[in-house]
């Protein structure tokens, strides 16, 4: 009785492995690699104090979350504001002002106050901050 041996196949070569790998490497460099521009030197990140009590004395700003504006409890318009604060810094010229922004308040309407209290002579200007779960 003679039996046939099967024949030799050719495994065929398997790429899956391959592109397996390519894709861990991948999502492995883009893990850890930086997609945002870097500074040409160090910056630290600020970082909030809490526990600390508020200086006292000054005036307080308070923006709204849709950009009302208050100088001391007053509703006032941006115009308004600007001036109270000149007067106030005019009379103390070393004037600490709080900024207390609501949460949702767009950065559009914070950060063109600060610079325009900063134009006006304002020294300190501090940031009223609640720390997470009070």
């Amino acid at each position: 009785m003679k039996l046939k041996r099967p024949e030799r196949r050719q495994m065929p070569e398997t790429i899956i492995a391959l592109i397996d790998v390519v894709f861990f490497l991948l999502v492995f460099f883009m893990l850890i690699g930086r997609m945002d521009a870097t500074s040409p030197f160090e910056v630290a990140p600020a970082r909030a104090v809490t526990g600390s009590d508020m200086p006292a004395g000054g005036a307080t700003v308070a923006v709204g979350a849709l950009g009302q504006l208050a100088l001391d409890g007053t509703e006032v318009s941006r115009q308004e504001l600007e001036q109270g604060v000149a007067q106030l810094i005019q009379a103390t010229p070393d004037l600490l002002i709080r900024v207390n922004a609501h949460q949702n308040a767009e950065l559009r309407f914070v950060l063109p106050l600060v610079a325009s209290m900063e134009a006006l002579g304002a020294r300190d200007i501090v940031f009223v901050v609640t720390p997470e779960g009070t």
